[in-house]
This record gives structure tokens, C-alpha cells and sequence, in this order.
């Protein structure tokens, strides 16, 4: 169970002849290199005008050292193990290395350049490496399980027992308890996996720009604004394609164009362009990652004892087995499936009467119609569409008098725009935000508009964490990949992009408002991350919040009341479309997350395997394809492999909270209050369904998702 004692003696010696051949170069690069030293800015701020690419390599290199040192000295240290000399000085190390990698993998997202993906591609298996390096030292893990066994006694409060109990188990589910030779393949496999995960990613944003679609007249791109066919016709400028239009890509599977494109041959073309990406044969093509990415995972997943990769995933997880997610989805695919298909044949009558309107030959209804289709239902049942909308869903208004004010409401939290920091991107914002008695509580990010170097969906990330050992406060962002429109012309929203805004910052505020003693503790299970932030979307069309925001870009007129009864009406339209797209996707992450070894298929059985799932699991409906496809599937390359569920099981625990916030009074301090110190505070210093029940009082119920996605599971 202990790595051999010959290779940690090996390893002491040549850290510190590294260490000493580099110092010297170290020494001469620390006054150039602005990353050597915390940012001097407000809050550790980064400096974005000062850190150049180059910087980052030897810095890295610095902080990997460093880290390893700090490391070697806790599991060296004579003296018998405590919390302080051991789990403390744990969460201290590493300081150099991690706000480096942050700053790098946060640009690598935000702001691709060859030279940044250059260094994730050569860092990738050094970084996972170092973190095996940690994670599987012997001695070290001696100190953890010592403190394991006292920890009633060894923690100093609750939340350092739980600390204890983190770091053990982390070590544990890395292979610390591993043979040498099974500890030799486990580095083996994480570096490879680290590799593959940064060639896809530069892959899928490769392709996702390559696979833009070309136009040759504005005339085919009717149905779009003046605007958006100005756009097109500025970036096929860029593209040297002068007179021509290009149609750029998001990374989900349906694009929001399909929505407004009047001509359905260039729909067609852009869906099918959409579809393919991934799985062409060209240099982008990332089946044959995919399938050897699976392979690894269960090989690692064996090795500790685990019969798939899911497995080994849901244990930490709210939902705790497999066994839990497929019951839970399975109740959702019939109802999904029937509301779609119900939607489909409203959308069918609609095509057959429009068509012979036209005294044209009617057509089956197809992924790259639904859109545009649903879109005219909607409008001429509801009386409204998307294009009523967006004159008073202009961008900042929408972001200060919508998402801050629905905060500021709630919480009692305030911004200020601040335009003297540095930023990577002129159209990026920052704001001071100030805690309810005045004080500063962060720095908040507002990077928003779309750009060909920015990876595809929205995301929150934390240049700096809150951590009381360090005094250091939170720099968070929000990304998001709204259009950007010509100069001069005003950003308006999708109601999609709208609540988008609301549920990343959602994100942003878990991470302003985290208490937690130890940064470690930050850390909540992926099937509860997106609880808090699904809850922070209700405040998208809370009537006092709506009528603060949403006002016409050029009058200042407020959306007309029956506007807004409209939108709220229409809240149910089209969910079984909606739910049947994610579920798609999600399922297909749990079935390819739980086959056993041996059952992985070929790069060249990727797509059919996709194909056979949709089909066995009954959720096969050609016109709702799932909202990713595996070869653009970030999601399961990164952070929520065998997670994707994770967004509806949080929307089960959201739509639960919704009810109690509205049985409360909604929007008001008393249950910003609550939500705050109950749930947004806490990180994971609690079992995260203690910190639900808590807050709510009961155990989840599913009923209320049920209802507001107008869906109702059929009896058996």
C-alpha cells in the first residue's frame, strides 16, 4: 500500500538539485515575471496587462517546484502529525502554482491563442504528474491517516473534521492506498488523460470555427436583423471573404440563427454543419478521444475498485450511485418524449398550413425547422415573439438593473463600475462589489460577448477564492457567448441569453459568498453547484424585477404589461423539445460512463453507439436531437463526466427552493438572508442535502419541476 522507499529518497535529492540549477534563472526572471509575486491590484486583481505568454511557463515550472518543496517538508516534518503543522500547511502550499494555472486555464477558456493552448498541451501530463506527486506520496498520506483515525480530537472544529475527512478521501480515490506497480500505471493513465482532454479541447474549438457557414447573399439570410447580417458580413471580411457572409457557430447542437432564418436550405446547411462537427475524419475529429478517454477511465476506475467510471464518479456525488441517476432520468424520458412529440405534431399542422398557403408541397418536420417553427407557434399562440422581446432586453440594462438589482434586492449586496483595471478583451466590465454594511466583499468579471477564441456555453470561474488563511477576498467572472453587433448598435437579448445572465451569476454569488474556513472546503458535489444558480433565474421574470429592467432600448418605455403576461405564459412552451434535448445528452453521458471494460467502442462506433442509446432508451426522436453530441461534449471531457445529469437533478432541488421562496414572500432580505447563510455561504463545509433541508425544511420533491416544465410522468 506505500510506494517504495528507494524512489522517495531518489526524489528528495533531485528536487533539490532542481531546485538549486534553477534558482539562479528563477532569480533573474522574479523582477520581469509579474506572476512570481500576488497581484498588486485591488483584491490580487491580475494584472492582465502585464502577464504576457511567456510568462506563464516558467512559472509554472516555479510553482511546481515550489509546491512539490513545501509538500516534501510536511511529509518529511519530524514532529508528530496535527492539524496545523499537517492540513493547515496544506492549504498554504502551493500559492505560486495556483494562481498561474488559474490565470492560464481561465484565459485558456476565455481567450484561446496558439501559444496558450501550446502550454496547456505541454503542461497538461507535467500538471497531472505534480498533482500525483502529492496525491500518492506515501509519507504524506501517513500524516492524513493518522489524523484520520484522531480526528475527533485532532480538528479543531467541525469543519477541520471534515477537512481531514476530505483530504483522506481525495488521497484514497487517487490511489494512495495502491500497490508501487498499480501507482506507476494510475501516473500513466492521468498524465494521458491530461493530455487528451487538452487536445480535445483545442479540437472542438478548432472545429466549431472551421465548421462556420459560408453565405453567398444577404438576400438567403432573410428573417435575420439588419444588425446580424452586418455581422456576418463583417466576419467574412475577416475571413478574407469580402461580399460574402459567414454564419459563426456555437457549441451546442441547435443554433440560435435556426430561430430567425427564413431560407430553409441554409437552416438545413447550418444544422447539418452543426451535427458533424466532431466527427468529419479531418484533424478535428475527436471519436478517437473520446474512445480511448472512456478506456482510461475505467482502467483507473478498476484500479481503485470501481466497476465503471460512473461508479467511481457518483459515489461523491449528491445522487451517490448510478442505480439513483437512471432512475431519476428514467422518469423524466417518457414524459419527455410524449410532450415532444405531442409539440411536433402542433409544429407539423403548422408547416402544412403555411406550405399550402404558399401553394407549395408540404414537408416533414426536421431538427433544423423546430426553431424556426416553434417560434411562430409560439407567436401565434402567445401572441408574441422573440423579436417583441429583445428591443427592451438591451444587455447592460438587463445586467445592472436586472441581475445586480434582483442582488441588491435579496442580499442588500451593491456594484460600482470601475474602468481603471486592466482586462484581456476591451469589452470586458469589472465592478467593485460592496457587502450590505458598505464594505467590499469582491471584485465581479463581466465578460459576455462571443469571440472565435472563446470556448463555447457559460461559465463561472474565480480568478481569486475567499480564504481566510491568506486574507484574500473574491475576483470572480461570468462568461457567456452572446452575439456581439456592430459598433454602435445595442446588445439585445434572447429571453435564453436573459436567463443565462441571471443563473451564472448565481455562480458568481456562491463564490462572493463563501465563509468557509479553509478554500479546500469551497468545493461542492457537481449535482449541487447548479442548484443555487438554477434558483437565481427566477428572479429573471420576478415581476418588480422585470419592470426595473426591461425597457425599450430607445424609448426607455417599460415592456407593456401585456408583454409581460405573455412571457409568463408561455413558460411551459416548447419544454418538452427542451427537456428531451438535455435528457438526450445526458443519458448518452450515463450509458457511455457505465459500460464495463471491454464494451467501449471504436472511434469509428462513437456515433452508433450515440444512436443505439437514444434507441434503447426509447428517447430517439429525430427532429429533438440531444443538445450536444459526443464529439463537441466538453462537458464530459472536463468537469461533469458521468455529471451532466447534474443540471436537472439541481433543478429538482431548485424548483423545490422556488416554492419556499414564494410560500416566504419571495424577493426580500429576510430570505436573502436565509439563502445566504443556510446555503450560499457554506461551500461544502456540510453534506450538501443537510444544507438543503436546512434551508427548506423537508426532503426534495420532484413534483414541482413536474409542474414547471408542464410535464406529468405516466404510471406504470
Amino acid at each position: 500500500m506505500h510506494a517504495a522507499k528507494p524512489a522517495v529518497r531518489r526524489f528528495a535529492p533531485l528536487l533539490l538539485s532542481t531546485l538549486l540549477a534553477t534558482g539562479l534563472a528563477w532569480g533573474q526572471q522574479a523582477a520581469d515575471n509579474p506572476l512570481f509575486k500576488p497581484s498588486p491590484l485591488p483584491l490580487q486583481y491580475p494584472q492582465f496587462d502585464k502577464v504576457k505568454d511567456e510568462h506563464f511557463g516558467p512559472a509554472l515550472d516555479k510553482g511546481m517546484a515550489e509546491q512539490l518543496a513545501e509538500i516534501q517538508a510536511i511529509a518529511d516534518n519530524p514532529a508528530a502529525p496535527t492539524f496545523d503543522n499537517t492540513i493547515i500547511a496544506m492549504e498554504k502550499s502551493g500559492r505560486l502554482l495556483g494562481r498561474t494555472s488559474t490565470l492560464l486555464f481561465s484565459l485558456i477558456g476565455a481567450d484561446a491563442n496558439p501559444a496558450r493552448q501550446q502550454l496547456q498541451t505541454d503542461y497538461a501530463a507535467k500538471l497531472a504528474a505534480h498533482r500525483d506527486a502529492i496525491q500518492l506520496n506515501p509519507k504524506l498520506f501517513a500524516r492524513i491517516e493518522t489524523l484520520y483515525a484522531a480526528r475527533d480530537k485532532a480538528a479543531p472544529n467541525a469543519e477541520g473534521k471534515r477537512l481531514i475527512e476530505r483530504y483522506r478521501r481525495d488521497m484514497v480515490r487517487a490511489g494512495a492506498q495502491l500497490s508501487d506497480e498499480q501507482k506507476v500505471r494510475m501516473k500513466a493513465i492521468n498524465a494521458e488523460l491530461a493530455t487528451l482532454g487538452a487536445r480535445f479541447n483545442k479540437a472542438v474549438l478548432a472545429e466549431v470555427n472551421d465548421s462556420a457557414v459560408v453565405v453567398d447573399s444577404a438576400e438567403e439570410l432573410a428573417g435575420l436583423t439588419p444588425a446580424q447580417i452586418s455581422a456576418a458580413a463583417e466576419v467574412a471580411k475577416k475571413k478574407g471573404l469580402e461580399g460574402k457572409y459567414v454564419l459563426t457557430l456555437l457549441n451546442t447542437t441547435i443554433q440560435p440563427q435556426e430561430t430567425e432564418l427564413q431560407n430553409r436550405a441554409v437552416r438545413e446547411r447550418l444544422h447539418l454543419a452543426s451535427v458533424a462537427r466532431g466527427s468529419r475524419g479531418n484533424a478535428n475529429d475527436t471519436t478517437g478521444i473520446i474512445a480511448r478517454v472512456i478506456a482510461l477511465r475505467q482502467e483507473r476506475a478498476a484500479l481503485l475498485g470501481y466497476a465503471t467510471p460512473a461508479a467511481f464518479v457518483l459515489e461523491e456525488e449528491t445522487a451517490k450511485s448510478a442505480d439513483a441517476v437512471n432512475a431519476m432520468l428514467g422518469k423524466l424520458g417518457p414524459a419527455a418524449v410524449a410532450s415532444a412529440k405531442q409539440e411536433a405534431a402542433e409544429l407539423q399542422k403548422l408547416i402544412d398550413a403555411d406550405q399550402s398557403a404558399r401553394q407549395q408541397t408540404s414537408f416533414e418536420l426536421q431538427p433544423w425547422d423546430w426553431s424556426y417553427y416553434s417560434e411562430k407557434l409560439r407567436a401565434a399562440r402567445y401572441g408574441f415573439d422573440e423579436s417583441q422581446l429583445k428591443p427592451y432586453l438591451e444587455l447592460t440594462s438587463v445586467l445592472e438593473k436586472g441581475v445586480f438589482y434582483a442582488a441588491n434586492q435579496l442580499y442588500g449586496i451593491s456594484f460600482k463600475r470601475r474602468t481603471d483595471l486592466p482586462v484581456y478583451r476591451d469589452d470586458v466590465r469589472t465592478y467593485d462589489v460592496f457587502d450590505k454594511d458598505g464594505k467590499q466583499l469582491a471584485i465581479f468579471i463581466a465578460d459576455l460577448y462571443a469571440r472565435p477564441s472563446k470556448r463555447g456555453g457559460a461559465w463561472m470561474n474565480a480568478y481569486v477564492g475567499q480564504n481566510p488563511l491568506e486574507g484574500t477576498q473574491p475576483v470572480v467572472a461570468n462568461h457567456l457567448n452572446i452575439p456581439k453587433p456592430p459598433a454602435g448598435e445595442p446588445t439585445l437579448l434572447t429571453w435564453d441569453e436573459v436567463n443565462t445572465l441571471f443563473h451564472e451569476f448565481g455562480h458568481a454569488l456562491h463564490g462572493m459568498f463563501n465563509k468557509g474556513l479553509y478554500p479546500s472546503l469551497g468545493r461542492v458535489p457537481r449535482d449541487f453547484v447548479e442548484y443555487p444558480s438554477q434558483v437565481n433565474e427566477v428572479w429573471a421574470d420576478w415581476p418588480s424585477v422585470l419592470a426595473n429592467y426591461a425597457k425599450h432600448y430607445k424609448t426607455g418605455e417599460p415592456m407593456p404589461r401585456e408583454l409581460l403576461d405573455k412571457v409568463a405564459r408561455a413558460k411551459r412552451f416548447n419544454q418538452g423539445y427542451t427537456t428531451l434535448s438535455y435528457l438526450s445528452a445526458a443519458i448518452v453521458d450515463q450509458r457511455l460512463h457505465q459500460l464495463k471494460a471491454g464494451e467501449v467502442p471504436a472511434a469509428d462506433g462513437i456515433m452508433a453507439f450515440e444512436a443505439k442509446v437514444l434507441k434503447d432508451e426509447g428517447i430517439a426522436f429525430g427532429p429533438v436531437p440531444p443538445r450536444y453530441r459526443l464529439p463537441y461534449f466538453s462537458h464530459i471531457m472536463g468537469g461533469y463526466s458521468a455529471g451532466y445529469y447534474a443540471y436537472i437533478w439541481s433543478e429538482v432541488l431548485d424548483a423545490d427552493t422556488v416554492e419556499w421562496l414564494k410560500a416566504h414572500g419571495g424577493l426580500k432580505r429576510a430570505n436573502g438572508d436565509a439563502l445566504r447563510a443556510k446555503l450560499l455561504s457554506r461551500g461544502g463545509s456540510e453534506d450538501a442535502m443537510v444544507l438543503f433541508r436546512n434551508l427548506v425544511g423537508h426532503e426534495p420533491d420532484i413534483k414541482p419541476l413536474l409542474e414547471r416544465r408542464g410535464l406529468v410522468v405516466q404510471k406504470p
